[in-house]
C-alpha cells in the first residue's frame, strides 16, 4: 500500500504552508531555459520537474552565501558586540533532486566535525527537504558512479515519484515527512518506479589510485587547462562550503559576516608575505579534486561529490569534475562540447 497525492492538491499543500508562515523554496523558472531554487512567493511558481534542472543547489537554504555573524559598535575606544539572533522560521524545500539533498548528511559532517556550527544546525533542524525522484539524466550526471541513484533517500525527509498522470507517489521518510504530509495524502496500490540512473563511466579505485601516485603529474595542467578560475563550480555545487570571513564597517557600526569562497580563486591560498602556493590554476582544480575524492574520504568515509553534474553544467568551458575523472581515467577524454 503507498500513498499518492494530485499534483493540484500539492500545490495547494504548499500555498496552506506559506500561509502558515513557514518559508516554502523550490525550481523555479526565471527566465527561458533558466531554472533556480528560490524562495516561492505561490505555488504557481513552482516547477515540478522536466528540464532543464535548477543550476544552483539547495544548500544556500542551510548554508547561505553570506551570513552576520554577529555586529558590533564602536564607541570611542569601546567595542560594543550585538549578538546576531538564531533563525526561528521553519522552512520546506520540495521538488528538490536526490543529488541536491544527500549533500547534507555530508555538509553535516563538516558543520559539526570540531565545531558545531549553531547557524548551520539552527536551520537545518528547521528545514524539511522533499525531493523529487530522477526520472531522466542528462550528459552531466553521474551520480550512480559516486554510489547514488535517482531515488537516493539520504537526506530527504520524503520523496515524490511522479506516476505520469498529474499524481505522485510520496514517500515520508522521517517524522518531519510524515508531520508535514499529514492528513493530505491518499491511499493507493500505486507504486512509482525509477531507471537505473546514468551509465556508470567511472571507476572509483582508479581514480584514488591515481591521486596517490600522481600528484607532481604533468597530466593535471593538460586536463585542466581550459580553467579560467571563475569558481562557478564550486558556487553551484551541493557539497563545496569553503567560507571567508571579514568584517563590514559602515561609520561606527559593522558586522562580522561568513561568506562563500572557493579554492579556484587565484587569492584563496595567497600568503600575506606575496607567495601563493597553488600559483597556477591547474594546482587549484587539483586542489579540488583531491578534496573530493582523496582528504573527505579519508576523513569521513565518503565521496564529498554527488554527482549532480551541475559544475560542468555551469562551467563557461566545459570543465567540471566529471571530465578531469574521465581524463585521469586513461580513457578517451569526451570531447567539451559534450558538457556545455
Amino acid at each position: 500500500m503507498s500513498t499518492i497525492i494530485a499534483e493540484t492538491a500539492l500545490r495547494e499543500l504548499v500555498n496552506t504552508w506559506m500561509g502558515q508562515g513557514k518559508h516554502v523554496a523550490g525550481p523555479t523558472e526565471v527566465r527561458d531555459d533558466v531554472v533556480l531554487y528560490q524562495w516561492l512567493s505561490r505555488a504557481e511558481d513552482l516547477r515540478i520537474g522536466g528540464s532543464p534542472r535548477p543550476r544552483n543547489s539547495i544548500k544556500e537554504f542551510v548554508f547561505p552565501r553570506h551570513e552576520k555573524l554577529y555586529g558590533y559598535k564602536l564607541e570611542g575606544r569601546k567595542i560594543e558586540l550585538v549578538e546576531t539572533p538564531l533563525p526561528e522560521t521553519e522552512q520546506i524545500v520540495i521538488a528538490a533532486r536526490p543529488c541536491d539533498a544527500t549533500a547534507l548528511p555530508i555538509l553535516d559532517q563538516v558543520m559539526n566535525w570540531d565545531y558545531r556550527d549553531v547557524f548551520y544546525n539552527r536551520r537545518r533542524n528547521l528545514t524539511t527537504v522533499v525531493t523529487l525522484a530522477c526520472q531522466d539524466h542528462d550528459a552531466h550526471c553521474f551520480c550512480t558512479a559516486v554510489g547514488s541513484g535517482p531515488d537516493d533517500e539520504r537526506g530527504s525527509d520524503a520523496m515524490l515519484f511522479n506516476l505520469g498522470d498529474g499524481t505522485y507517489e510520496v514517500r515520508c521518510l522521517t517524522d518531519k515527512g510524515k508531520a508535514l504530509f499529514a492528513g493530505a495524502l491518499q491511499p493507493s496500490e500505486r507504486v512509482g518506479e525509477v531507471g537505473p540512473g546514468p551509465e556508470i563511466r567511472l571507476d572509483l579505485d582508479s581514480i584514488r589510485e591515481f591521486l596517490n601516485n600522481e600528484f607532481q603529474s604533468p597530466q593535471w595542467a593538460a586536463m585542466t587547462m581550459r580553467c579560467i578560475g571563475c569558481g562557478a563550480c564550486a558556487y553551484e555545487c551541493p557539497t563545496c562550503h569553503c567560507f571567508d570571513i571579514a568584517d563590514e564597517k559602515v561609520g561606527n557600526t559593522g558586522a562580522r559576516v561568513r561568506n562563500w569562497d572557493t579554492c579556484q580563486f587565484a587569492i584563496f591560498t595567497a600568503h600575506a608575505s606575496g607567495h601563493n602556493p597553488r600559483s597556477v590554476q591547474s594546482q587549484r582544480q587539483r586542489q579540488r579534486i583531491y578534496h573530493k575524492f582523496e582528504v573527505y574520504p579519508a576523513k569521513f568515509g565518503e565521496t564529498l561529490c554527488t554527482g549532480c553534474g551541475n559544475c560542468s553544467r555551469v562551467c563557461p568551458m566545459g570543465l567540471g569534475v566529471l571530465p578531469v575523472l574521465v581524463a585521469m581515467q586513461g580513457v578517451e577524454q569526451v570531447e567539451p562540447s559534450e558538457y556545455v
